[in-house]
């Protein structure tokens, strides 16, 4: 180590890696999260080593850039696991980095599962750790909402105990320090706010007719995008529950309102995705409602491009990156009042947050954006100029900081 920074760091996200497709399976902002991190660290010099577990047949090592690589650890079955069956593959998984991690000066662990990996490494190593949680279990189920399934008993020891030996841990705002001291017992200054970013060389203001000329979008249609894992916690129902009180309220609004749903059924409740094309049907809105599976980024850049606004209905975020990726693109953002989100959008200057998921107060505002258009152009510019402060490099620096905490 240089003056009181690591020089290599071992950064885990165990149960899905960074090469992974945002919106498919588990993949969702941690993976975007752990990339850019990790490539912005590499270009300030640091050697880091993403470690993850191979769940395909690709190549055991991928460069992202000179510093920094992806490793596959051959760690159970080369292929899916479900996330709730790898709690059992976690001591494998860290013995399997016992041949190399005395190369590394920190490690810095991502999801609960991964520290619990990096808290074995500690304790035999003697190696600085530093945690992001992600999501918290005792956050979530006090914030359980329709079909969603309460966090394991495991998860919940795994990370109290991960709080408990941690030299650093890394929140995305204010709001979720707090939430670690107060479920958890975190010590104040165990704890680094690093908010997350965005690409702004992917997503940036554009120009919405040519968008909508390349993906077949009506001119005259009235687009809300929802994007991400679709499953109850994400809540995208409650987008279609809002599309057909709208219609309700204005009949003739059918002609030209369309709601696009763009993601991949994820986890334990998989399944429940397919239950949201007979709801729509069965409120009348079948035909308004456009499902999509997951899109690359530079194309979910266009589909952001294409819509009039962006609803985040989920029962609780962390942050929440789609919001930002929306606000980037100049799009205005209408999102539940919860956690990170109250963050990621500026209430009433770049979008509208939501108390509750109700669907009368989710059309309501929705309808201030779509029925508005020099109130949704004020929401959008506003929202372009809020992102761009939230840089992958701001990300980078503050952890930075972290990491001199930890070490020193």
């Amino acid at each position: 180590m240089t003056l009181g920074y690591p020089r290599r760091v071992a950064m885990i996200s165990l149960h899905t890696s960074p090469l992974a497709t945002p919106g498919v399976g588990d993949a969702g902002g941690l993976n975007v999260y752990v990339g850019e991190l990790a490539r912005r660290l590499g270009e300030r010099g640091l050697k880091v080593d993403v470690f993850t577990r191979a769940d395909s047949d690709g190549p055991d090592v991928v460069e992202l850039n000179e510093h920094t690589r992806v490793v596959h650890l051959p760690v159970g079955p080369r292929g899916p696991v479900p996330k709730e069956a790898l709690p059992r593959l976690v001591p494998d998984f860290a013995a399997a980095l016992e041949p190399v991690i005395e190369r590394y000066d920190l490690v810095h662990s991502h999801y609960w599962l991964s520290g619990v990996a990096g808290l074995e490494l500690k304790q035999r190593h003697g190696l600085p750790l530093v945690h992001t949680m992600h999501t918290m279990a005792r956050v979530k189920n006090a914030a359980l909402g329709g079909a969603q399934q309460a966090e394991p008993d495991v998860r919940d020891r795994g990370e109290a105990a991960i709080v408990a030996a941690a030299d650093g841990l890394t929140a995305n705002t204010g709001d979720e320090a707090a939430e670690l001291i107060t479920h958890y017992g975190a010590r104040p200054d165990q704890i680094t706010v690093v908010p997350p970013g965005v690409d702004l060389h992917t997503f940036h203001p554009c120009d919405q007719p040519k968008s909508r000329a390349q993906l077949g979008v009506p001119l005259r249609a009235q687009v809300i995008l929802f994007v991400g894992r679709v499953q109850p916690l994400k809540a995208p129902d409650v987008l279609i529950k809002a599309v057909a009180e709208l219609v309700r309220a204005d009949p003739d609004r059918r002609e030209r309102l369309r709601l696009i749903i763009i993601g991949s059924p994820s986890g334990p409740d998989a399944d429940w995705s397919r239950t949201l094309p007979p709801l729509a049907e069965e409120l009348g809105v079948g035909d308004l409602v456009d499902f999509r599976p997951h899109s690359a980024r530079a194309e979910l850049f266009r589909w952001y491009c294409a819509s009039d606004l962006v609803g985040v209905p989920s029962y609780n975020e962390s942050f929440g990156l789609v919001a930002l990726e929306a606000q980037a693109c100049a799009r205005p953002v209408v999102a539940t009042d919860v956690g990170g989100l109250r963050h990621a959008v500026d209430d009433g200057q770049t979008g509208y947050l939501v108390a509750g998921h109700g669907a009368h107060d989710w059309a309501k505002a929705m309808a201030a954006v779509l029925d508005d258009p020099d109130e949704a152009l004020r929401l959008g510019i506003n929202a372009a100029i809020h992102a761009s402060a939230f840089s992958w490099d701001n990300t980078a620096a503050a952890t930075l900081g972290a990491y001199h905490r930890a070490v020193c």
